[in-house]
């Protein structure tokens, strides 16, 4: 994929995020999308315990997400039945393709739970840079969706799991401008041993 350190360089300075609904096809068939899954696995997972899943949600089921979704937030807000739910029949259509990943940590076990969803924080920017390395643009989502304990519930998760992100996956429909990036300065300090 990257067959030198230039050709790495190249992607780390030019993946951007795109936004979901400016997402047009194509997007990854069933060959790449694999693909991309298979390397955004290939992370940081201190005891090997894979404590994150993937799960495809496929063009005939989006309908049924947008349902799920509405039905989930008129049970979780009183009164909602009579808004404008537009919206997430959008977040549920948009983007050619969508991954939701969970952080499922193993328990017990030796290995703490935050160590484990560190590593399903890996995969989430390895499934974006994989998704680059293709030549599709992708979108890290998250908001109400991610945090919503019927919709948790309705993709098997429970007890610790946790809905990490939607990932929206496609082809930009129109230049991807850069964004400001953080001060390096101000991120950045030298440690000052303490003295005894």
């Amino acid at each position: 994929m990257f067959n030198d350190r230039t050709s790495l360089h190249r992607h780390l300075t030019t993946r951007r995020s795109g936004k979901a609904r400016d997402m047009i096809a194509p997007g990854p068939n069933a060959i790449q999308l694999a693909n991309i899954i298979a390397l955004a696995s290939r992370t940081p997972d201190h005891g090997k315990l894979a404590p994150w899943r993937f799960i495809i949600i496929n063009d005939d089921q989006r309908a049924a997400l947008a349902t799920l979704l509405k039905q989930s937030w008129i049970a979780e807000n009183p009164g909602a039945a009579d808004q404008n739910l537009s919206a997430l029949d959008q977040f549920a259509h948009q983007a050619p393709a969508l991954i939701v990943l969970a952080s499922t940590p193993v328990q017990p076990h030796k290995i703490p739970v935050w160590e484990q969803q560190l590593s399903a924080g890996a995969v989430a920017m390895n499934l974006i840079h994989a998704a680059h390395a293709h030549g599709f643009v992708a979108n890290w989502l998250t908001g109400w969706a991610a945090y919503s304990p019927h919709v948790t519930s309705a993709f098997g998760l429970s007890g610790e799991d946790r809905i990490a992100g939607y990932f929206f996956i496609g082809t930009p429909s129109r230049e991807l401008e850069e964004r400001p990036r953080p001060d390096l300065a101000a991120v950045i300090s030298q440690w000052t041993p303490p003295v005894n």
